[in-house]
């Protein structure tokens, strides 16, 4: 059984930057003291900071290196394959696709018999990549795709004579929540808004909130209800869900339509960190981009990922385990060692655990973190929680290729331009869906097995 991960869409970052730990990217050579060292090639931008905090504290407990490179969501794959080739290649990488899998699975150190591996809990080891019963990555954050919400502003319009609920527990399907954004951008002036909705950024940074989550819903929501595991064709049966979710926000944030595709994920964030708009369809991970400086990260509120898709309103949120470690098998095998024993001392150490839980604020999926370890400091994650008492999350979707992410984002661009129409966005989505699955077929002689996590 071989079960990949959802693609790394949820990424955004700046100019690729190298990072090291002690040193700046270069050869990771080989180590003169014979202790190994580590080269890590990251593909989360947002935790850039705490990742390099992770290799410098390491260094410190125990003299290794560790050498950290970050590439930008667009091109982490080719950065991947380029640094794969090369004499100082990564110890270390995520993966971020089933076919960046069959890609560089010459690559990849079976993990079964590790201590790391044995470490993870059940979830983790549900979500970790495997073919033929052996295990080729160590998931090592669990996250959720979200629609957030600020407690305080909907708090003060529920206080409104003209409100349309009472609370936020009256916000029970799509419907209500549509009605809501609307009556709030109608009376934006009164409530202090510049819009109801945070903006939907289509520049790269910010276009897998709007191009790529919603989409990936309703793909998902289409498995679920034609209970498939895997369709390398969709009949894109709910695009007029997902129209209504794009036009929704387009309509009522404070950005004209025909410029969201200027505006990045700081431009995005900041609007609701400033309360300046109540809703932003967003993930756990936020949690590091949300200025709580300006915002009460206790004003932070969670809704199920609704759309208004038929059925959807008994599941709550999307859960993905995109992230997830890979070991290099081509390097010395004193730098495997060395890399493994770091990933260890992340999810063992003291130091390791809270950079990882508390200033990274992620779930880890490892049976070394116990409810004390969990992060609590994330308010996202301890509202998921909370929803997923009574809804149930939904798995992640996995996807072709980036290309089908990229082509969705510029046919979105167009059509909030004017200068496009819907069918360029279904086109992208439903025949780009089918085309870029044969294509993964034709190159690598192989579709996945499974299609959600």
């Amino acid at each position: 059984m071989m079960r990949s991960m959802v693609r790394a869409v949820a990424l955004a970052s700046s100019l690729a930057m190298c990072i090291g730990a002690l040193a700046g990217c270069g050869s990771t050579g080989a180590s003169e003291d014979g202790k190994g060292q580590v080269y890590y090639l990251n593909s989360k931008p947002e935790v850039v900071k705490q990742v390099k905090e992770l290799g410098n504290e390491y260094t410190k407990a125990t003299g290794v290196k560790v050498t950290v490179e970050s590439a930008t969501a667009d091109s982490y794959d080719s950065t991947l394959t380029s640094e794969l080739s090369k004499s100082n290649a990564p110890t270390m990488f995520n993966l971020s696709s089933f076919p960046t899998f069959i890609k560089v699975k010459s690559y990849l150190k079976p993990l079964n018999d590790t201590k790391e591996y044995k470490l993870l809990n059940e979830e983790g080891k549900k979500a970790a990549i495997q073919e033929n019963g052996k295990a080729y990555s160590l998931p090592y954050v669990s996250e959720y795709i979200t629609i957030l919400y600020n407690k305080k502003i909907l708090r003060q319009y529920c206080a409104k004579p003209y409100a349309l609920i009472k609370g936020v527990e009256d916000i029970k399907n799509y419907g209500v929540l549509a009605s809501v954004v609307k009556d709030m951008q109608k009376h934006k002036g009164d409530l202090g808004l510049d819009g109801a909705w945070t903006t939907p950024g289509l520049d790269p940074s910010d276009a897998y909130r709007i191009a790529g989550h919603p989409a990936d819903v309703m793909i998902v929501k289409e498995y679920l209800n034609a209970h498939k595991t895997f369709m390398p064709k969709i009949s894109g049966k709910y695009m007029k869900y997902y129209k209504n979710f794009v036009d929704l926000q387009l309509q009522n944030s404070p950005t004209p339509a025909d410029q969201v595709g200027s505006k990045n994920v700081d431009d995005c964030v900041s609007e609701f960190s400033l309360g300046k708009t109540a809703f932003l369809n967003s993930g756990s991970w936020a949690n590091t981009q949300i200025d709580t400086s300006t915002m009460n990260p206790k004003d932070i509120g969670v809704l199920p990922y609704w759309m208004g898709i038929p059925g959807e309103e008994k599941y709550g949120v999307p859960a993905s385990h995109e992230m997830q470690w890979s070991v290099n098998r081509k390097s010395s095998e004193e730098d495997q060692k060395a890399t493994l024993k770091f990933i260890n001392w992340c999810v063992t150490s003291a130091k390791g655990k809270e950079i990882m839980s508390k200033e990274m604020g992620f779930s880890v999926p490892f049976s070394t973190f116990g409810e004390k370890d969990q992060p609590t400091t994330n308010p996202i994650i301890t509202e998921v929680k909370k929803l997923s008492k009574t809804k149930p999350t939904v798995p992640a979707l996995i996807t072709p290729s980036s290309k089908f992410s990229k082509d969705i984002e510029n046919a979105l661009i167009e059509y909030a331009q004017g200068t496009g129409k819907w069918d360029g966005v279904s086109n992208a989505i439903v025949n780009g869906w089918a085309t870029e699955w044969q294509l993964v077929k034709e190159q690598n002689g192989v579709l996945p097995q499974y299609g959600l996590e």
